[in-house]
């Protein structure tokens, strides 16, 4: 069984929410720091929403600022944000061989659909697993337990293809194969990425050789 992460992994949208934190933060005359950056990076939407309300002592609810962080970002995934390049070709073979691919995400719901949509991906993961909806983040050991139980699967029996150090350390501690996938937004991680992986590559095209 092959899981897979969406953002930073099969799709380039992690320079989106960079983009995001800063409008969003610059609308208000403050600007991100690496601890920011590291806190939001790694969580999900909602515990995201608020950390920054607490970091910036913002007046906002976080429902507020989740909306509001909905509004920047979603033309980018309803028009903009593109595959990963050979993700589009590396699915299709997988789907031809008879694999089972799940996918295993942080995105908003919301945001997942439109741009798996947009891409003709609706249909090729059975099923789709939000951290959102769980309430756990991928980084807590929980997760991927939770994931491989909702699947009825083991973990010997699983793969996954992920661009985050921390999630790929929790996958691998789950007894995951885990496969790190290169995205520029953890590149002064990569390291830590290629310590957590049992394969590393810097993008599909190299699995399709």
């Amino acid at each position: 069984m092959l899981l897979f992460d969406l953002d930073g992994t099969l799709i380039d949208s992690n320079g989106v929410w960079v983009k995001v934190d800063d409008q969003f933060l610059s609308r208000r005359g403050l600007t991100a720091t690496p601890e920011y950056c590291h806190m939001v990076g790694h969580s999900i939407f909602p515990v995201a929403a608020q950390f920054t309300k607490d970091y910036y002592h913002l007046p906002e609810r976080p429902e507020d600022i989740m909306a509001e962080w909905m509004d920047l970002a979603g033309d980018a995934y309803a028009n903009h944000v593109p595959l990963k390049p050979g993700a589009a070709e590396f699915l299709a073979r997988c789907a031809a061989a008879g694999e089972r691919m799940v996918l295993v995400t942080a995105c908003v719901p919301q945001l997942c659909r439109v741009v798996l949509a947009r891409h003709g991906l609706s249909n090729a993961f059975s099923p789709i697993i939000f951290a959102q909806e769980l309430g756990v983040e991928k980084r807590d050991p929980r997760f991927f337990q939770t994931v491989l139980e909702r699947l009825g699967a083991a973990p010997e029996d699983c793969t996954l293809f992920e661009d985050s150090p921390g999630a790929c350390k929790t996958a691998r501690e789950a007894g995951i194969r885990v496969v790190g996938v290169y995205d520029a937004f953890y590149g002064a991680w990569q390291d830590d990425l290629k310590a957590n992986c049992h394969r590393y590559i810097r993008g599909f095209d190299e699995l399709l050789d």
